[in-house]
C-alpha cells in the first residue's frame, strides 16, 4: 500500500479563521473583520493505493476557484479567501503523471464539502463519491451557498453516496466506517470545522497515516488544541482534537491535515507525532 501527497495549488486566508481568537459564532464575525491575512499555504489531497483499488481522499482545488472567489456574491469567498492553483495542478493531471488513472480510482472520500477540498471532483465521474450525509445536507441549494458552500458548481452528475460510520467506535473516536474489506483504511468521525466532519486513517505497518482534511490547520495547532474561527462549536472541535491526540499518544501517527505546509514532508518521511508532546496534550 502507498499514499500520495498531492498539492493542489495553494489557499490564503485570514488569520482568525486559522485560529479563533474567540472560538465559537464569534469567531466567524471575527473572520470578516479581520484585516489581517495568513500565509499563502498547501491544498492536498491524498491518494491511497490500495489492493482493492486507489481510493481518493478529498479532491482539492481547481482553477475555477481563483474566478468564482473574485466574482461570487458570498462575502467570505469574495474576501476572505483566495486561491492560485493551474489546470495542470488539480487532481486529476497529477493523479495521471503518477500513472492513476480515472478508472483506477474506486473510491472518493471528501472530508467535508468546502470549496477547497471538493472542486475537484469533477476528475471522477466513474468513482464511488462518499460524503457524510449531514454534510451533504447542509452543502445543498440556497441554505448551501449562504454557508459559504458552491452547489451550483457541482458537475450535474454529483450525486454522493452516503458515508454512514456505522462500525463503532475506533479507539478514541465515537464512530467510523471500514473503507476496504481488510479494515486497513477507515474513515473515522472527526467533527469541529465541520459538524459532520470526517478523517481517514490509512494502518499502514505499524504507523496510522491520519489524513486529517480540516480537523486543524496544522499539527501544532492540534497538540495545543487550538480551534480554528469557522467551527460552530469550540467544544466539539476541542473534543475531537483531545481525541486525535489521545489516538496519537497509544500509537505512532503522522497527523497530515490538508493545510499543513509541513504534510507531504512528513508523509514522506513517516514522521510520527512526538509521544511525549501528545501525553501532554491528550493529559
Amino acid at each position: 500500500m502507498r499514499v500520495h501527497a498531492i498539492e493542489t495549488g495553494t489557499v490564503r486566508i485570514k488569520s482568525k479563521q486559522v485560529e479563533a481568537k474567540r472560538p465559537g459564532p464569534l469567531g466567524v464575525v471575527d473572520i470578516f473583520t479581520d484585516p489581517e491575512w495568513a500565509g499563502w499555504v498547501p491544498t492536498y489531497a491524498w491518494a491511497i493505493e490500495h489492493e482493492e483499488g486507489v481510493i481518493v481522499v478529498d479532491s482539492g482545488q481547481a482553477a475555477y476557484l481563483i474566478e468564482a472567489s473574485a466574482h461570487s456574491w458570498h462575502p467570505f469567498l469574495r474576501r476572505n479567501a483566495a486561491f492560485r492553483i493551474e489546470p495542470e495542478q488539480e487532481v486529476g493531471p497529477q493523479l495521471k503523471a503518477l500513472g492513476i488513472g480515472a478508472r483506477d480510482v474506486k473510491k472518493v472520500v471528501l472530508t467535508h464539502l468546502h470549496v477547497d477540498h471538493d472542486a475537484g471532483i469533477a476528475h471522477f465521474p466513474e468513482s464511488e463519491i462518499l460524503v457524510a450525509p449531514g454534510e451533504a445536507a447542509k452543502a445543498r441549494g440556497i441554505v448551501g451557498q449562504l454557508r459559504g458552500y458552491l452547489p451550483q458548481r457541482w458537475p450535474t452528475w454529483f450525486n454522493p453516496a452516503a458515508l454512514v460510520l456505522d462500525d463503532g467506535a475506533y479507539g478514541p473516536f465515537a464512530a467510523s466506517k471500514r473503507l476496504t474489506r481488510d479494515g486497513s483504511v477507515v474513515a473515522v468521525a472527526t467533527p469541529g470545522h465541520t459538524p459532520d466532519h470526517v478523517s481517514v486513517i490509512v494502518e499502514d505497518g505499524d504507523v496510522a497515516l491520519f489524513l486529517a482534511g480540516d480537523t486543524s490547520y496544522d499539527e501544532a495547532r492540534m497538540l495545543a488544541g487550538k480551534v480554528d474561527g469557522v467551527s460552530p462549536n469550540a467544544a466539539v472541535t476541542a473534543g475531537t482534537l483531545a481525541a486525535i491526540r489521545q489516538f496519537a499518544s497509544e500509537r505512532p501517527t503522522v497527523y497530515l491535515p490538508a493545510h499543513d505546509p509541513m504534510s507531504g514532508t512528513r508523509l514522506a518521511k513517516r514522521q510520527v507525532v512526538p509521544a511525549g508532546v501528545a501525553m501532554k496534550g491528550a493529559a
